[in-house]
């Protein structure tokens, strides 16, 4: 197919012979996205108009590329853990999983000891494999549920733990 070219007065003629060939039907695919564009309805040129500026002055902020809940993480990007609590002031549960810990199992549940990925960044940053997960049993609930003790360091180390009670939005470290 013979390529068109895109100057007013040659729209519709074939590309170095001058021939007519396909009148506005042609004339139309020709002109590219600017005439798809003006065919738009004003409404829809208005918004997109309004987009772009609006993502403009998102990068100019530099609060473009990351959603909200992401942003915020950031201000705690170097560990945020609430409070400290001491052992006494933990659930009977969490207790007893400090102990499993210390004496390296046997673990009630199969993800026990997994490697915690600390996708939050709400403990302070350490390397891929630092941090590992425990859970503390929640009584008269079905799973798992949703309090944890996440410890760093090597195995049966009970030193730098963070105790959480609603599945890792919050921490407190573990003191003795």
């Amino acid at each position: 197919m013979a390529r068109k070219w895109l100057h007013k007065e040659n729209r519709g003629k074939t590309a170095g012979t001058g021939e007519e060939s396909g009148g506005t039907a042609s004339a139309r695919r020709v002109a590219g996205a600017q005439g798809r564009m003006s065919r738009w309805p004003r409404r829809v040129r208005a918004v997109s108009a309004t987009l772009a500026a609006a993502v403009a002055l998102a990068a100019a902020a530099g609060l473009a590329g990351e959603p909200a809940a992401a942003r915020s993480h950031h201000a705690h990007a170097a560990g945020a853990v609430t409070a400290a609590v001491e052992t006494s002031g933990l659930p009977r549960e969490a207790v007893d999983t400090l102990h499993l810990i210390a004496a390296g199992g046997p673990y009630p549940y199969s993800k026990d000891g997994v490697v915690f990925g600390n996708f939050e960044r709400l403990l302070p940053r350490e390397r891929r494999g630092y941090y590992h997960e425990y859970t503390v049993p929640t009584p008269r609930a079905r799973n798992r549920g949703a309090r944890r003790i996440v410890c760093g360091g090597p195995p049966r180390r009970i030193d730098n733990c963070y105790y959480s009670d609603d599945h890792y939005a919050s921490f407190k470290r573990i003191v003795e």
